[in-house]
């Protein structure tokens, strides 16, 4: 392939991801959706016969680019991640949390494997759906809540405390289901791929450990300075390697772990705005744009609408119900309890890059993209609308009985 045919499709990528990244944001939509409906245009285009403007060999360049700005995406993701803020919660967001990821793995699990007209060698693959599922995207509901002055309040802080949690669980059940799901001459024991998960996250912590007291001095001498990003991006680069090669854990598990390493680093906010920079210039543009290029709409009949629709229904009634009902449990209202499932029912970045790690790996393929396309807007419409009427009936329920 020659580099200048990636040069246009990348063009068009930018240009047309902030065009609709800008509408999405008028019309109250999370960024990512005009980020993922670009690649969606420009899928079109690259299907069309007689096209020279995105060909197979940019598509596979491009998908390389993807690869780096998935990586980026987790660091950020572990940088910005609070775990202090759990405690301020406590056992409800653990308990939210385990609600939050078994439920929607089990109704994701159950359906693929009815679908599958419950073949035992599609249990990998119906545990991937179901692990699709698991993630969530606060992004939507913590600008809803702080737009209407919830953040700070108990549903805010259970829901970002959940929230974290529910990133770590799943990025590691995520990475513990791809080495299951390897077929072949790469298939491995599944206690081998426990043992080398926990050997993973022993030689994470100990490395970690010892990377933190060395991003506190660099900060105490140098802070604010390049050197501090530019070595946190080279931990980050080398975690995702180790992960990967060593001990066959998901590259993101690795990236996301350094930037948990980092999170609590006086410099952590100035390394995320830096590494911010990186991938919303180019790479987190070009990942979702080429989520968007690959998504297959081609193959869909009515057994894959079926699919797809009992697929969506189990991702909102999973976190609704499993997040809504645990809370009700641990004593929050039944308002609140509907806050806390509704404000964790939202899809976006984890759950794309979760798919997208599943295509490339072999276990699924693509035709689920443009379900979880519809889940992460569907979500993303409902969820600030429904809270924002249960706030209004609070507010107009206390108002009637003061008069």
């Amino acid at each position: 392939m020659e580099y200048f045919e990636m040069l246009l499709p990348l063009s068009m990528i930018l240009f047309f991801s902030k065009l609709l990244s800008k509408l999405c944001e008028k019309l109250h939509l999370p960024q990512v959706v005009g980020l993922l409906l670009a690649g969606v245009l420009l899928g079109v285009l690259h299907d069309q016969t007689g096209q020279a403007v995105i060909s197979d060999d940019a598509i596979a360049g491009l998908g390389f680019v993807a690869k780096i700005g998935v990586i980026l995406l987790m660091f950020s993701a572990g940088l910005e991640t609070d775990v202090r803020q759990i405690r301020s919660v406590g056992l409800p967001a653990v308990l939210i949390t385990l609600a939050g990821v078994i439920v929607p793995l089990g109704l994701g699990f159950t359906v693929s494997w009815a679908f599958a007209d419950f073949a035992p060698d599609a249990v990998a693959r119906s545990l991937f759906f179901g692990c699709i599922l698991t993630a969530t995207s606060v992004s939507v509901t913590v600008a809803s809540l702080k737009e209407l002055g919830k953040l700070k309040g108990k549903v805010g802080s259970t829901i970002v405390s959940a929230a974290i949690l529910d990133d770590i669980i799943g990025v590691v059940v995520l990475s513990f289901i791809i080495a299951l799901g390897s077929s072949g001459e790469t298939a491995e024991n599944p206690w081998m791929v426990l043992l080398k998960t926990l050997l993973f996250f022993v030689f994470a912590t100990a490395l970690g450990l010892f990377l933190r007291w060395v991003f506190r001095r660099l900060s105490e001498r140098m802070t604010h300075h390049r050197t501090i990003p530019i070595m946190g991006f080279a931990a980050c680069f080398f975690f995702a390697y180790a992960s990967e090669r060593w001990f066959g854990v998901a590259d993101i598990t690795g990236a996301f772990f350094a930037g948990l390493v980092l999170s609590r680093n006086q410099d952590a906010a100035y390394i995320d705005r830096r590494s911010d920079i990186m991938s919303y210039m180019v790479f987190g543009p070009v990942f979702f744009a080429n989520i968007g290029i690959t998504a297959d709409f081609s193959g869909l009949s009515l057994a894959s609408l079926a699919f797809g629709a009992c697929f969506i229904l189990s991702g909102i009634v999973g976190k609704v119900f499993g997040c809504g009902l645990t809370a009700r449990l641990c004593g929050y209202s039944l308002r609140d309890s509907l806050r806390v499932g509704v404000g964790m029912m939202v899809r976006a970045e984890v759950a794309l890059i979760c798919a997208q790690r599943g295509v490339d790996a072999g276990i699924i393929d693509a035709s689920v993209l443009p379900f979880l396309l519809v889940l992460i807007i569907l979500t993303s419409f409902a969820a600030p609308v429904i809270l924002k009427i249960s706030y209004d009936w609070e507010r107009d329920e206390r108002i009637r009985s003061l008069e």
